[in-house]
């Protein structure tokens, strides 16, 4: 555990550089070749500051200077961007029956993807995953690498332990098991929310002070982005969309309660209508019934519109409780969007509150090196963005980023 012993005056004095910094550093990131005059300008900070803070930046190699540009008297300005190979990170997305990993770069750019087999449900499980993932940490210089992010479906408490049905993990302590095992900080989250951090800090979300991002496929997921941070809730429970009840005294959900929202929305909940109305047969899957509806059969139609009705209704109740400016719309679900967009629009539309007429839901392409890449954004976001509280693994990412050479065990 990092102890405080420093008097609060000091504390503040740090805390305050580290946001200076984190917010220099993320602007540069985020609009490269930039010039401190510029970052001065669009940040509340004075030229004096954004200079001693860029002086830190170039002498620890996370900035350089990428070219010089005419100024109207004096001196040439410096431009300055990024150097995203300074420092790297890894993101896995675990699902019930594979991994997705992906190393990125400062700035998150994927250097290299990986696809494993997994079964979540073994015993062994969690050795498994550190079988897969130990190599990949050990081809990394450890100094340059952060740490290991992961996204899982589920609720991931405040010491990291993950609860999650779909994977059949109770209370299982991953992130304490997997540091001890590869030797670098592990962070953990809900794999919606890590969606939600990566567009928070380099995607749609950026310009974004309150948004949500909702995934449908094989759950329906949520991920609240307020104040320009992911609100997790009590316990880290925030989100479970999927289990907001559609159809009073519905179909039983996998999580026991009835007519959950995923009963009648999600890809699970669409195969297993289509089988019982032969539209598909008993050995045919989503992407079977994907296709009927892409080539117009009527009956494969009438089902994505039930769940579109069902998904758009539900969107609007969120939207007229959290007033948020946006609503991205991701997950292996949208595939079928063409067969979803009208039925979602009209009754997301005719359920808003008309003062939140302007919120707008947008579709954001999905695949698994994208989830891979939220959970990877989760080691780096302590860079960009630090906490207001205390946060061990937060320390550690920085620690790492400022090439400390550390060398003691990573679980306190």
């Amino acid at each position: 555990m990092v102890e405080e012993t420093s008097p609060p005056a000091i504390r503040a004095t740090g805390l305050i550089r580290d946001l200076n910094q984190a917010a220099v550093l993320r602007l540069i990131a985020a609009e490269p070749r930039i010039a401190r005059a510029e970052i001065a300008r669009r940040l509340p900070l004075s030229p004096a500051t954004v200079t001693a803070v860029t002086r830190r930046l170039l002498e620890g190699g996370l900035i350089r200077v990428a070219d010089r540009a005419p100024s109207n008297g004096g001196r040439p300005r410096l431009l300055l961007e990024i150097v995203g190979g300074a420092a790297h990170a890894l993101g896995v997305k675990i699902a019930a029956d594979h991994v997705t990993a992906v190393r990125v770069d400062l700035d998150a750019e994927v250097v290299e993807r990986h696809d494993y087999h997994f079964d979540a449900a073994a015993a062994d499980a969690l050795d498994r995953l550190g079988d897969l993932l130990a190599p990949l940490v050990d081809e990394e210089p450890r100094r340059s690498l952060l740490g290991v992010g992961l996204g899982v479906p589920g609720v991931v408490g405040p010491k990291g332990q993950v609860d999650s049905p779909m994977l059949g993990w109770r209370d299982l302590p991953a992130t304490e098991l997997l540091e001890r095992r590869l030797g670098v900080p592990v962070l953990a989250d809900n794999d919606v929310n890590t969606l939600a951090v990566a567009e928070r800090l380099y995607g749609r979300g950026r310009d974004a002070d309150c948004f949500l991002t909702v995934t449908i496929g094989r759950g329906v997921g949520l991920g609240i982005v307020i104040g320009g941070s992911v609100y997790r809730g009590y316990g880290g429970g925030a989100g479970e969309f999927g289990h907001v009840t559609a159809v009073v005294d519905g179909e039983r959900c996998s999580c026991g309660k009835r007519g959950c929202l995923e009963t009648v929305a999600s890809d699970v909940a669409l195969v297993a209508r289509a089988r019982r109305s032969r539209v598909i047969g008993r050995r045919q899957g989503i992407e079977t019934l994907r296709e009927l509806a892409a080539e117009g059969r009527p009956d494969a139609l009438v089902l994505y519109a039930d769940a579109g009705r069902a998904l758009g209704r539900a969107l609007a109740d969120l939207v007229n409780v959290l007033a948020p400016e946006l609503v991205l719309l991701s997950g292996e679900g949208i595939l079928a969007w063409p067969q979803l967009a009208g039925a979602v629009e009209e009754a997301f539309r005719e359920g808003l509150f008309p003062p939140l007429h302007s919120v707008q839901l947008e579709v954001d392409p999905w695949d698994d090196a994208k989830w891979a890449r939220g959970a990877a954004s989760l080691v780096l976001r302590p860079t960009f963005a630090p906490a207001l509280h205390d946060s061990r693994l937060d320390e550690l990412v920085r620690a790492r980023l400022a090439g400390s050479r550390r060398t003691e065990s990573v679980v306190a």
